[in-house]
C-alpha cells in the first residue's frame, strides 16, 4: 500500500469498528489523500480514545517518526468549529494544545499533533497525595493562564439558561429515567428552591473562559525530555470544545472533585488554597471578600461543583439508557457522596439533602448537625 492510497475495509486496522460502511469508506479515501501532504501512514491506523460523546480519537504514525491523532467526529451529531475556536484561544494564552493539522469540515474528519499518551491521572499516586502536588502546580499554572486570557464575547455565555439546563438533567434523566423515582409536589418544590439557590450562587462571582472539564483525564503528561517553553505548558490540554464564558469556580472544582477519583478533603483543601492565592494575586478573584477571605471563595467552589455533580449524575444516566455506555454509572456514587457533604454544610440545602437521601434509600441517624452554614 502506497503512502497515498486509502486504505480498504479489508486493510483497515483490526480494532477499529464501524458501523456506517460507508463512514469507513469516507475515511479510507480521506486519511489516504491526507497522508500524502502529511507523511501519515495509513496501515498504522489504531484507537487512541473514546470519550462520552460520538467522538473517536486514532493514532497515526508518521513516516519520519512520531504520530498524529485523527479526530473522527460524525458531522451529524458534533460540531468540530468550536474545539478549533478554543484551540486557537488557548494557544494564543500560552497554553499546550494540538496543533490543527487538517480538518475537513463536512465530513468531520481532523488531523491534529499529538501530546502524547499520557494522561495526567495515570501518573497520579493516589496512596501519597503529597507527591502529587507538583502536578496540580502545573494543572493550576495552566488553569490561571487561560482564566487571565478571558474576555466576554468570545465564547457562549454560561448563563442561567444553560445552567439551568444542565441542571435539568438530574431530574429528567438520574431522578425520572434511573431511579425511576417520581417526585411529589412538595419534592419538586424542593428541587426547584435548591436549583435556584445554586444558580443564584454561581452567576454571583467573576467570569472567565471556562474549560468545563479541567481534570486529570483531559490533561496530557509530556513525553520524557520535553522541555515546555512556559511553565503553563507544562502538560497539555485536552477536550476543550464545550469551553463558555462563566464562573471562575468552575474548573478549579472539576479539578478537585474528579469524576473518576476522589481526594481526600484535606488534599482538595491545600491545592485549592494554592490555586486561590495564585488567582487572586492575577486580578481574578475580585469579588466580594473572594480574595481577602479563602473560606468565601471556597463556599463558592462547593456551590458550583454542586451544579456540576448534579449535571453529571445526569448525563452518566443519560449516557447508560440512552447511549448504551453503562461503564458511567458505576461513579454515580462518589457523586452522590459529594452532593451529600456539600449539602450537609449549607442548612438552605437541608429539605434537598434529605430529598438525596430519599432517593438513595439512605438512613440518617437524627441529631443535632454541628459545621452547616
Amino acid at each position: 500500500m502506497t503512502m497515498s492510497s486509502p486504505p480498504s475495509p479489508g486493510h483497515m486496522p483490526s480494532g477499529i469498528e464501524w458501523t456506517d460502511a460507508a463512514r469507513e469508506q469516507a475515511f479510507g479515501q480521506w486519511l489516504g489523500a491526507t497522508a500524502s501532504t502529511h507523511g501519515l501512514l495509513p496501515h498504522t491506523v489504531r484507537l487512541a480514545s473514546a470519550d462520552a460523546s460520538f467522538r473517536r480519537y486514532f493514532r497515526v504514525d508518521r513516516a519520519s517518526g512520531g504520530s498524529c491523532i485523527v479526530m473522527d467526529a460524525p458531522p451529524a451529531q458534533e460540531n468540530c468549529q468550536p474545539f478549533v475556536q478554543v484551540a486557537e484561544l488557548m494557544a494564543q494564552a500560552g497554553l499546550r494544545v494540538p496543533d490543527v493539522l487538517a480538518w475537513d469540515a463536512p465530513q468531520g474528519f481532523m488531523l491534529l499533533s499529538d501530546l502524547g499518551n499520557r494522561t495526567l491521572l495515570d501518573v497520579l499516586d493516589f496512596d501519597r497525595p503529597q507527591d502529587n502536588l507538583p502536578h496540580f502546580k502545573d494543572a493550576t499554572t495552566a488553569l490561571t493562564a487561560w482564566q487571565t486570557a478571558s474576555r466576554p464575547g468570545v465564547l457562549p455565555a454560561y448563563d442561567e439558561a444553560l445552567l439551568r439546563r444542565e441542571l435539568q438533567l438530574f431530574p429528567d434523566w438520574y431522578l425520572g429515567q434511573h431511579k425511576q423515582f417520581a417526585l411529589t409536589d412538595t419534592q419538586a418544590n424542593v428541587l426547584a428552591k435548591a436549583f435556584t439557590s445554586i444558580v443564584t450562587r454561581n452567576l454571583a462571582g467573576p467570569k472567565v473562559f471556562v474549560h468545563r472539564d479541567f481534570m486529570p483525564r483531559n490533561l496530557m503528561v509530556p513525553p520524557d525530555g520535553f522541555a515546555p517553553a512556559t511553565a503553563a505548558q507544562a502538560l497539555g490540554v485536552l477536550d476543550f470544545q464545550d469551553a463558555v464564558y462563566g464562573p471562575v469556580t468552575y474548573d478549579i472544582a472539576s479539578l478537585m472533585r474528579d469524576a473518576f477519583l476522589t481526594w481526600e478533603e484535606d488534599f482538595v483543601l491545600e491545592v485549592t488554597i494554592r490555586y486561590w492565592e495564585r488567582a487572586r494575586k492575577l486580578g481574578l478573584l475580585d469579588f466580594e471578600d473572594w480574595s481577602q477571605d479563602f473560606g468565601a471563595f471556597y463556599r463558592a467552589v462547593e456551590w458550583m461543583g454542586l451544579q456540576r455533580h448534579l449535571k453529571i449524575l445526569g448525563i452518566f444516566a443519560r449516557l447508560t439508557l440512552r447511549d448504551g455506555k453503562p461503564k458511567y454509572l458505576a461513579d454515580t456514587p462518589r457523586f452522590i457522596h459529594y452532593v451529600r457533604n456539600t449539602a450537609n454544610r449549607y442548612r438552605e440545602l437541608g429539605p434537598f439533602l434529605k430529598l438525596i437521601d430519599e432517593v438513595e434509600n439512605l438512613q440518617v441517624a437524627s441529631g443535632f448537625a454541628y459545621g452547616r452554614m
